[in-house]
């Protein structure tokens, strides 16, 4: 995994010939535009899925997502922010499909008990510590600047419910290292 995650100051602007060449068919510059983006992509959904596997495959899938539909993409914007949502979305149909696996394996499991914060807990460990719905949220949100609107949209959700996941999230997080701080 740490291989994978790198600085984000790396530039997402691609020049707008990569893009054509890439629209018309061309392998190298489908190439060029994975290898430009991998990483970004990588980045995002690991932040939003708990397992690294996952993050691969959702990478795997946005980008066989991409190559089918590059002809779609019109130029509105940075295709930075295209190849981003169609991440986003493959991430968050993750979640929600394995929510609904658990949910199906739980019903026989007794429940899991809470987790324990550590005294040297940091922010990383207490985002691990959140669900993937709230995770995802406050990433998209704090982390991405998506708006509410456009989150509950992504997440077939109403505004108030990404309001109330990112408010609960935040809070459950200041608990956590307030918990942290004065172990």
């Amino acid at each position: 995994m740490a291989s994978k995650l790198v600085d984000m100051t790396v530039s997402l602007a691609v020049p707008d010939v990569l893009v054509a060449r890439a629209q018309a068919g061309d392998e190298e510059a489908l190439e060029a535009l994975y290898r430009a983006f991998e990483a970004p992509v990588y980045n995002l959904v690991r932040r939003m899925l708990r397992r690294p596997e996952d993050a691969e495959d959702v990478l795997q899938e946005t980008f066989l997502e991409v190559v089918r539909n590059i002809k779609q993409y019109r130029g509105e914007g940075y295709l930075w922010g295209w190849v981003r949502k169609i991440a986003s979305t493959k991430a968050l149909m993750r979640i929600r499909r394995d929510q609904v696996r658990a949910t199906e394996e739980l019903d026989d499991e007794p429940g899991k008990p809470g987790m324990h914060v550590g005294a040297n807990i940091d922010l990383e460990r207490a985002f691990e510590q959140l669900s993937e719905t709230s995770r995802a949220v406050v990433w998209l949100h704090d982390v991405e600047g998506y708006t509410h609107e456009e989150i509950a949209e992504q997440m077939g959700k109403s505004v108030s419910f990404s309001k109330s996941q990112l408010a609960r999230a935040h809070a459950r997080l200041r608990r956590m290292l307030d918990e942290g701080a004065t172990a």
